[in-house]
């Protein structure tokens, strides 16, 4: 069985790009904290996501946004000026977006839902 569950935050903005026949690669890192105080280690995963889901992380995921990866850990290497170099990343089935990218002119607060209007302590009818 080939099964990861991972929780952190973005280290860098999505890197979204398209294959020769126009299918959606999106790639970025996270970072994840394990132990507490002096035992403290951050890992720095990398995450592969394809399709529609790799569409929706480069529009509303950012540097610093939480996310939960599931997924299955793939390695591979390549040739580079005669070494070889091995990689390790995680290729995500399902991302769930834990906090998501606040636009600079959005008037909306990060709690208060889409739709809605926030009122005031003085306008509640009860």
């Amino acid at each position: 069985m080939n099964n990861v569950n991972i929780i952190g935050n973005l280290t860098r903005d999505v890197e979204l790009r398209y294959t020769t026949d126009q299918k959606p690669i999106a790639r970025f890192s996270i970072a994840v904290n394990d132990g507490y105080g002096e035992q403290k280690r951050t890992s720095y995963i990398p995450i592969v996501v394809f399709g529609k889901q790799a569409e929706n992380a480069d529009r509303y995921l950012s540097k610093g946004s939480k996310v939960a990866v599931n997924g299955r850990i793939q390695t591979g290497s390549y040739e580079k000026e005669g070494r070889t170099i091995y990689t390790t990343d995680i290729i995500a089935s399902n991302i769930e977006f834990l906090s998501a990218k606040q636009s600079a002119n959005s008037e909306r607060k990060p709690d208060e839902p889409s739709g809605f209007t926030a009122l005031s302590e003085d306008e509640v009818p009860f």
